[in-house]
């Protein structure tokens, strides 16, 4: 599993990876509990069953493992949205972007910690880092370059990334007017890409 922050040592055998797992796995449900600033790694050992040495020996603080955890989510975002297309076949980008949309509300309706953590965004709460949109519009313009006949090149990231800030903003908006996400503010980000990324990729 790759990592945006590298971890201190990475696990090598079976046992050793299924304990970093049941370790971001705690980390998750705490956020959920407690939030970011109430979250220890003293509290993710006894939730996840392991040593308190467990932890360090895979994170150094407590951010480390939020941004572990950002990253597995976004990789797990990038499979579901793989998957998902490669089901339906050749749909062109509307059908594409309705997946990515949708994969990630339904992360931010049921994925444990996404609501605070997502890929990066808010870690700590409320900070707004660059960095994590970057990435995000990295791989979907990696992910989608082939079915648009394009190269990932730096006009479709930009591209990519000025959609992704855009849904950001949007989603963030939808989800503090109502807990599972405004239907109404949702249509018009969707509306609003649409229209967008039409004017960008309908050449």
């Amino acid at each position: 599993m790759p990592h945006a922050t590298p971890l201190r040592r990475a696990p090598v055998q079976r046992r050793s990876a299924e304990r970093l797992t049941r370790i971001l796995d705690a980390c998750a449900d705490l956020l959920d509990e407690v939030g970011y600033e109430e979250l220890s790694t003293r509290a993710v050992a006894e939730r996840a069953g392991v040593p308190i040495g467990s932890v360090y020996r895979f994170f150094g603080n407590k951010r480390q493992m939020a941004d572990a955890l950002a990253q597995r989510n976004l990789e797990r975002f990038t499979r579901r949205v793989t998957e998902r297309l490669a089901r339906a076949g050749e749909t062109g980008w509307r059908t594409a972007l309705d997946t990515v949309l949708d994969e990630y509300l339904a992360m931010k309706r049921t994925a444990p910690g996404f609501c605070l953590v997502d890929f990066g965004n808010q870690i700590p709460v409320g900070d707004r880092q660059a960095a994590p949109n970057h990435r995000v519009a990295d791989r979907l313009a990696e992910l989608l370059a082939a079915s648009l006949g394009r190269r990932p090149d730096d006009d479709l990231r930009r591209v990519f990334l000025v959609a992704v800030e855009t849904a950001d903003t949007l989603v963030q908006l939808a989800f503090r007017v109502a807990p599972d996400g405004d239907p109404k503010i949702i249509a018009e980000a969707r509306e609003l890409l649409r229209s967008y990324l039409g004017r960008a990729l309908d050449r």
